[in-house]
């Protein structure tokens, strides 16, 4: 699933290829894939809409054209978003195009069909729900320390909760954690404060690093040019079926937590 790294990724690559760029046409081979407006009044506002700038919040993408409107994508489980100038879909999965001037088209690829597709006057109840951001600067360990201390769940079931702190999704919750030495089921408002600063270090460690390696390619997720990210290599414990711990050579554990696969160092991040 595309998480913070991966869409911040998308960001950074289509960014050189589209702002400044006119929209000249949309075309939907999914129309359920758009929350809103109908796909006639998608078609009507957004043609001939320049792109100002590409932003990201949590898992989100959001295109600011020059009408005023955002468009607001979800990659959610399984979407890329592909930059060419074929016309050609270039892949089966191909559920919408957005056409540019001079032929360069925006593929929205998803094998899943969970992406989703908007044009908003304004954000409106989008983000609302959705907790800070992970590497901004007033996202600080007081904060984090603050957030957890209200909290009763355990420490993966939260940081997997976009309401606490948006972007961090099952893969890099389980990096952090790993490298915080903090078990996954710890009830959250249970960590030290040395254990909240250690945390809150990893979570930036992780996160940059991802970014740095353009994102992790487990399944579906491709980068804009059509390339796999990298990040999945410097995986410590995240998707390691049948691997042992890089530290301490202990094999890894599979637990389910919130109905997520999450896997451990069992000595590495004892349950206390």
């Amino acid at each position: 699933m595309p998480e913070l790294p991966e869409v911040e990724t998308v960001r950074n690559e289509l960014e050189p290829y589209v702002v400044g760029h006119s929209i000249s046409g949309v075309t939907l081979f999914w129309e359920g894939m758009l929350r809103q407006p109908s796909p006639k009044e998608l078609y009507t506002r957004i043609t001939g809409q320049e792109i100002n700038a590409i932003t990201r919040r949590g898992k989100y993408l959001i295109f600011s054209l020059s009408s005023g409107d955002l468009l607001i994508i979800h990659l959610k489980m399984s979407g890329s978003l592909l930059i060419g100038k074929d016309s050609s879909p270039p892949t089966k999965y191909t559920r919408a195009i957005i056409h540019l001037d001079k032929g360069t088209n925006i593929f929205f690829s998803d094998p899943r069909k969970f992406g989703t597709m908007q044009l908003m006057k304004d954000n409106g109840t989008v983000f609302t729900k959705l907790g800070p951001e992970p590497l901004a600067a007033s996202f600080t360990p007081e904060v984090l320390a603050q957030r957890l201390s209200k909290r009763k769940a355990s420490v993966k079931a939260v940081l997997l909760d976009q309401g606490f702190v948006a972007g961090i999704g099952n893969m890099y919750a389980d990096e952090a954690l790993f490298s915080a030495g903090v078990h996954p089921l710890r009830t959250a408002s249970s960590l030290s404060q040395g254990e909240i600063e250690r945390l809150y270090h990893a979570i930036q460690q992780v996160l940059w690093a991802a970014i740095g390696n353009r994102g992790a390619s487990i399944i579906n997720y491709l980068r804009p040019s059509g390339e796999p990210g990298t990040a999945h290599f410097q995986f410590k414990v995240a998707h390691g079926r049948g691997k042992n711990c890089p530290n301490c050579d202990t094999p890894l554990r599979r637990i389910v937590v919130r109905n997520r696969g999450t896997y451990l160092c069992p000595k590495c991040q004892p349950e206390i």
